[in-house]
């Protein structure tokens, strides 16, 4: 492990954040609540939040009649024919923490590097809301961004659902529930560090048992918060998406995992089950650092290739009708001239 990331591990280790297998219903809370600032030295530890955007907050419906908000980042210069391409973000937090104010560092690069309209949603979360509740909200945002990503300046045609953690172990299973209730097209699905199997039956769950930023105390403290009342067994399909029967005839996929990570072995356990069926899968372990990589990039060695990798993938996928639409654009136009 990088000196840097030692670091990083060392400070944790000394409580700078406390355990979620310590943590009552007031210190989640407090955590949900909490800032980080924008400047140095904060900033060169969890990157930059761009500031050649413009953030907004809006409100969508839900299924139950209520609303939820989301965080839209914008690019500000002159938008493409017909719009920006689309990346709905789920942020990460074991299903119980994480916020959308924390996911600006995340969110506003892809926003400034894609470029694109990143709209981070605010789903509900346990113990208050066990599953399916966050799952449901995150499938309504993006139903309701399919309908109405030109109002914020999208492209609801060039649409894609990314995630880190939890917000990755939900965007799978939305691409999922899409797919079988044939809703709108997903064009890419960008996980990182995805929990697909909440049953923990892969062997790096034990190999890495205690390991710097999620261990499987904390795993197993954040399954209580999130499965507890809910009735739903961890192997069941509908919150590990690696138990889905089928997989065929899901978006491409990028996953990226963390080679001293508990999750590591079902991330690419299902990366390998969406190749067997068919679907385009890249995917990168990137050794020597630990879960939440993408949320530290400046405490590690691999936060700046990760995040390439991510914004390139997404941006291959993204513009790709884009592109097609210039080229056929360019080609009737030589035949008319020629």
């Amino acid at each position: 492990m990088p000196l840097r990331t030692r670091a990083l591990a060392a400070l944790l280790r000394r409580g700078i954040f406390p355990s979620i297998a310590t943590m009552d219903l007031a210190a989640i809370q407090r955590s949900r609540s909490r800032r980080l600032p924008s400047r140095a030295p904060v900033a060169w530890v969890v990157g930059r939040v761009s500031r050649d955007l413009q953030i907004t907050m809006v409100w969508f419906p839900t299924r139950d009649g209520s609303q939820r908000q989301a965080r839209v980042y914008r690019p500000t210069g002159p938008a493409p024919q017909g719009g920006w391409p689309v990346v709905c973000y789920f942020h990460g937090g074991g299903f119980v923490l994480g916020s959308i104010t924390q996911s600006d560092p995340i969110c506003s690069h892809l926003a400034s590097a894609i470029p694109a309209v990143v709209v981070s949603i605010d789903y509900r979360l346990a113990p208050e809301h066990p599953a399916p509740a966050g799952i449901d909200d995150c499938e309504d945002a993006v139903r309701w961004l399919a309908e109405g990503a030109g109002d914020l300046g999208g492209d609801p045609g060039r649409l894609a659902v990314a995630g880190d953690s939890a917000g990755a172990t939900l965007a799978a299973l939305i691409a999922i529930r899409l797919r079988d209730d044939r809703g709108p097209r997903v064009a890419h699905q960008a996980l990182i560090y995805p929990a697909t199997d909440l049953s923990q039956s892969f062997p790096s769950i034990l190999e890495h048992a205690h390991a710097p930023v999620l261990d499987k105390a904390g795993l197993d403290a954040f399954l209580i918060h999130y499965l507890g009342d809910s009735g739903i067994p961890p192997d069941d399909p509908r919150v590990s998406p690696y138990f889905t029967a089928d997989v065929s005839g899901l978006p491409p996929a990028l996953i990226q995992t963390a080679d001293l990570d508990p999750l590591r072995d079902e991330g690419l356990a299902y990366a390998d089950r969406l190749a067997a069926a068919g679907v385009p899968v890249r995917v990168t372990n990137y050794l020597g650092t630990v879960h939440g990589f993408m949320s530290f990039p400046g405490a590690t060695v691999v936060g700046p290739q990760a995040r390439l990798e991510l914004v390139t993938e997404l941006r291959r996928h993204l513009l790709e009708k884009q592109n097609l639409e210039e080229q056929n654009l360019g080609e009737q136009n030589t035949a008319r001239t020629s």
